[in-house]
């Protein structure tokens, strides 16, 4: 099929650059301290991330400029990749835990987690699929239940490292894509059910998730345990007001906030900058979800709709856990926030996704 390719959707990449600049930003002024406690150099988390971030642009700029159906030839093999490396890092002496997860292979401080691939890999197997098979997504059988199958062999290997958080963002991005595909609703309500299910067994089965339930119905019953991160959050974002302590003069980065660069920055963002600085950041993702959602709709074909909608959702899922977290509407998950948080192999791949994402708009009607 024949088509015009024109400029990449501006408001995209003026909300990737942004959200990206203001990551680096706060990397720095929330990870100084701990940088500078444990390894003696105040910049050692931002040169990282600068590092990272470099990469990220230039994988974007290429798959930017890189026709997006060739991700279709290739989907197959990348899941398959993908589900190795997920059986690999399981592996004893090979996968390396962090945080109490075996989800990293790597050496030293330099690693990548298979399960971030997965994710991509995940989206880009399902809008393949359910493009080549749009007609038969009606039937339970011969249309959902195989697409539902494979995420769920995925959800099933990141949790035994174990990995709910990133679990959830791949399948609720899956599920974005499963239902932009044409699934029938009842079909997905009637999965819901079961989701709700075996969540609540997860929860059973291990002893630290249920902690994080109870600290989240009330922190404050246990302060100095499951409720540390709730309140310390809360204790972050509670002074900022309206405009902030000033950049940089966060207290709570000062070993208050367990690891205030990851999974917590934003709450020191809001401590540092204020409501204007926490709704400016939200306002971003906000464009970038829309105009993402708006190339989804003007894709010239169902595959690249289908794939646009599974890039967004992986930003708008992760944004939503992470932010829910923060202000204590949400259990404590170990969620990033996209282009924020200092990280490498997440940061990286999702730049390279949202390159994607930007070639899908250059064909946009």
């Amino acid at each position: 099929m024949s088509k015009a390719r024109s400029a990449p959707d501006i408001w995209l990449i003026v909300s990737i650059l942004s959200l990206l600049g203001i990551g680096v930003v706060m990397v720095y002024s929330a990870g100084a301290v701990l940088a500078f406690h444990d390894y003696g150099d105040s910049f050692y988390f931002v040169k990282r991330q600068l590092l990272f971030a470099v990469l990220g642009l230039v994988a974007m700029y290429f798959t930017m400029n890189l026709d997006y159906l060739i991700w279709r030839k290739y989907a197959k093999i990348t899941l398959i990749v993908c589900f190795v490396l997920l059986l690999i890092v399981l592996i004893p002496g090979i996968g390396v835990v962090r945080g109490g997860a075996r989800s990293w292979l790597g050496i030293s401080s330099f690693g990548i987690q298979p399960s971030e691939f997965m994710k991509l890999a995940m989206i880009l197997f399902l809008s393949k699929l359910l493009s080549d098979q749009h007609a038969k997504i009606d039937s339970f059988t011969k249309g959902l239940l195989p697409p539902l199958g494979i995420m769920g062999a995925a959800f099933g290997l990141i949790m035994l490292q174990p990995d709910l958080g990133t679990g959830t963002v791949m399948v609720g991005a899956s599920l974005l894509v499963i239902y932009s595909a044409g699934a029938r609703l009842k079909h997905l309500a009637s999965l819901a059910l079961v989701g709700v299910a075996g969540f609540v067994g997860l929860v059973i089965a291990a002893p630290y998730r249920l902690q994080r339930i109870t600290a989240f119905l009330d922190p404050w019953q246990d302060p100095l345990g499951a409720g540390y991160q709730s309140i310390q959050s809360l204790y972050a974002i509670g002074p900022g007001g309206f405009v902030g302590l000033g950049l940089g003069m966060s207290r709570q980065k000062y070993s208050y906030v367990p690891e205030p660069q990851t999974d917590f920055i934003f709450s020191i963002l809001a401590e540092e900058l204020g409501f204007i600085g926490g709704m400016t950041v939200l306002l971003l993702f906000l464009i970038l979800v829309w105009r993402g959602m708006r190339v989804a709709l003007t894709a010239p074909d169902t595959f690249g709709s289908l794939l646009a909608a599974g890039i967004v959702g992986i930003v708008a899922v992760q944004v939503i856990i992470n932010i829910g977290v923060v202000i204590g509407l949400m259990p404590v998950t170990g969620i990033t926030l996209p282009l924020i948080s200092y990280g490498g192999s997440s940061l990286t791949l999702m730049l390279t996704a949202l390159g994607i994402l930007l070639n899908i708009s250059r064909y946009a009607r």
